[in-house]
């Protein structure tokens, strides 16, 4: 990246979807400065002036211009640091990824929320519903390695951030993906092989530790 040009990430570390932005920028060697948010005390006057309309993380400002909405944040990666590439060459290509990024971003975080945001029978349908999406996703890979073909890509970045609250899902839930959705719980361990995703992937443990607190907040303990 040239020397002129500046990138500040607001950031909160838990958010699945700002370490989606964190590994895409991995993806392309670009290097970054990060400001944590307290979005649960006090947000910074920079995130309500840079996202007005959401007041979230992540928000990525270029030389001071900000991009908001994680996937777009990626997107705009893509596109102006375009090598390596994240999304297909080919239109279809293209089209195929918008298609499955979108998906993703309209049912993993909130059927996996309902798990632990929920109890007996509604926890019970949230964590069916929750497999059942992770069923048609593996349906999507097919026999390929990742959601990108035989390299890692878009769809790869836009989902695994997200597998960083897997593991909550499956505490409060009472299942393991390896076992419901054995080519999926693959897909996580090869793609966390990658530098990109293990120097970002948040500690599990740790966001355990973070959502216990925010069931306690929501009245769920």
């Amino acid at each position: 990246m040239p020397t002129d040009e500046q990138l500040l990430l607001l950031d909160l570390w838990v958010s699945p979807f700002s370490t989606r932005v964190k590994i895409a920028l991995a993806e392309k060697g670009l290097s970054y400065e990060t400001q944590e948010e307290d979005v649960l005390g006090g947000k910074s006057d920079l995130l309500l002036k840079s996202n007005p309309l959401y007041a979230k993380v992540p928000v990525l400002l270029h030389n001071g211009k900000p991009v908001v909405e994680s996937t777009n944040i990626v997107y705009y990666i893509d596109e102006t640091w375009p090598s390596p590439q994240l999304l297909p060459a080919c239109s279809y290509g293209k089209s195929r990824a918008r298609f499955w990024a979108d998906f993703i971003d309209k049912k993993v975080f909130d059927a996996g929320s309902s798990i632990w945001k929920t109890k007996g029978e509604e926890l019970e349908a949230a964590k069916k519903e929750f497999i059942d999406i992770l069923k048609k996703l593996e349906g999507a890979m097919g026999d390929k390695d990742y959601f990108g073909g035989d390299n890692f890509g878009f769809v790869d970045v836009i989902l695994i951030g997200l597998t960083t609250w897997f593991y909550v899902y499956e505490k409060y839930g009472g299942f393991k993906i390896e076992k419901e959705c054995p080519k999926f719980a693959a897909w996580i361990n090869r793609c966390k092989k990658r530098d990109s995703v293990a120097k970002n992937y948040v500690d599990p443990e740790r966001t355990y530790e973070f959502v216990g607190m925010l069931r306690k907040m929501h009245g769920v303990e």
